[in-house]
């Protein structure tokens, strides 16, 4: 699927819940990244993810600081890259993002910091070294 025909997906709400998991988010935010500048791909995917989650009744499933930071992840390593990467190609460079317990975030937050009611509302920066 192109990251057009996903992102129409995504925003008319016709993507099925049940098959939008933690690799799923990443790989939306990849789309997002490759068809917008960060700044307007955080307002959109923000956007569009709250409201996918409470048009699936679970409108307290959104977190900031988790989002943005997945964001600001994917877009520095896709700007690593050597070359333009497909999707494939970067879930395969990028292992580490794909993994939603003991992932990439570890490194950078504590666990009170991401279960804090702050970080689920507003982006707050890590409070661990990487």
């Amino acid at each position: 699927m192109t990251d057009e025909a996903l992102i129409a997906q995504f925003e008319s709400g016709t993507l099925s819940p049940n098959a939008f998991h933690h690799a799923d988010h990443v790989r939306m935010g990849f789309a997002y990244l490759r068809q917008y500048p960060l700044l307007v791909a955080l307002d959109k995917f923000s956007a569009a993810l709250k409201r996918f989650a409470i048009a699936n009744g679970m409108p307290n499933l959104y977190h900031e600081t988790i989002t943005w930071t997945y964001l600001l992840l994917i877009n520095e390593r896709i700007a690593r890259a050597e070359q333009p990467q497909d999707w494939e190609q970067f879930a395969r460079a990028n292992p580490d993002l794909l993994t939603r317990q003991g992932g990439v975030l570890d490194r950078y937050y504590s666990k009170d910091s991401l279960q804090s009611e702050l970080s689920r509302r507003v982006f707050i920066f890590p409070d661990k070294l990487a």
